[in-house]
């Protein structure tokens, strides 16, 4: 799920060739070969490709923007690898991915994007699941519950012996990484006999497709299939909660709310296609944000993360802790801080 513009330009014959190599030497060809590279997130994804498109509309298609979607933990592999300008992720870097970053020299800046909260699904055709508790996933999610737990019956009584079809996110999504730390106790800790994918679309897909169907995805794949989709409310001790805006700022939809970010190389920086990029991505991040159904931070906390680079203020301001869920105290202040400004 990449995309990758070619030049228009073909060479057929003497005379191609020659507008070829005049072609070379031309400013055109110079802007040709601007290629910002992001890879990372599929729930950020929407987010990075609706920025890129704009982006390249207002350079005029002078500078390509290619957007890939290899999940989080991909797309931090490439990225500490040098091989992309920019990591999409929907948790932030973990220690391992910093040792990796720091062996090859590649320095960097945290930007919160978003807030995004995790939306349990099912087939709008199931009228009996309505909302669930965080034992109730626990109890069909971990790792014991394969073989134990195949019906909506056995999970509760009163519902029927029809099968579950399960539906997850990939191995190198942070959403299953935070899904499954959240839930299970242990970051990718999970039953392996779901069907996965790293593309959220795909598993929107498999879910409308099935009626005894249930998975888990970004909000914004959820708000753009409501038609296909049915949000389940979810509890964590307390009532249960639909995720909406509403319920996401006043932080009543725990503990499935979670910012997202964009980790941008220093060292890209130094192309005036990547700080272009940047610069116009935090800019219109608040609208464009919105204009794809996730959260948008506070005005101010888009244009600290341009005053972080002023400052080269790099690095993360996490603890990198081997986990999808973010430190316990972190949820709620995050939240407070990113939301409300304070």
């Amino acid at each position: 799920m990449q995309r990758i513009l070619s030049s228009p330009f073909a060479t057929v014959g003497f005379t191609s060739l020659v507008f070829t190599a005049a072609l070379a030497f031309s400013p055109l060809a110079v802007c040709a070969e601007a290629v910002v590279k992001i890879d990372g997130s599929s729930t950020v994804y929407p987010i990075a490709e609706a920025m890129a498109q704009e982006f390249q509309r207002a350079k005029l298609h002078e500078v390509h923007v290619n957007v890939g979607v290899s999940g989080t933990s991909g797309g931090f592999a490439k990225f500490c690898r040098g091989e992309t300008d920019i990591a999409s992720a929907s948790r932030p870097i973990l220690k391992k991915e910093m040792e990796e970053c720091a062996k090859a020299g590649i320095r960097y800046y945290e930007m919160p994007l978003a807030y995004d909260a995790l939306t349990v699904v099912v087939n709008p055709q199931n009228t009996f699941v309505k909302s669930l508790s965080i034992a109730d996933l626990r109890k069909l999610w971990e790792p014991s519950a394969q073989g134990k737990i195949n019906t909506w019956k056995d999970l509760n009584p009163a519902w029927p012996a029809e099968k579950i079809k399960l539906f997850a996110p990939g191995a190198d999504s942070g959403t299953f990484e935070y899904f499954t730390e959240v839930v299970v106790g242990t970051a990718k800790a999970s039953r392996t006999d779901a069907t996965t994918a790293e593309d959220h679309a795909v598993l929107v897909q498999g879910i409308a497709a099935d009626k005894d169907a249930l998975g888990y995805v970004a909000l914004d794949y959820y708000v753009e299939n409501q038609q296909k989709l049915k949000a389940v409310a979810i509890s964590d001790g307390k009532e249960a909660v639909l995720p909406t805006v509403a319920s996401i700022r006043s932080g009543r939809y725990q503990p499935f709310s979670r910012p997202i970010f964009l980790y941008v190389s220093e060292k890209s920086l130094d192309k005036p296609a990547v700080k272009q990029f940047v610069d116009f991505s935090m800019k219109n991040a608040a609208r464009v944000v919105e204009e794809v159904n996730y959260l948008p931070l506070p005005a101010r906390a888009y244009s600290e993360n341009l005053e972080r680079i002023t400052a080269k203020k790099v690095g993360t301001v996490y603890g990198g802790e081997d986990k999808g869920r973010l430190r316990p105290l972190d949820s709620m202040q995050i939240l407070k801080a990113l939301m409300h400004g304070s």
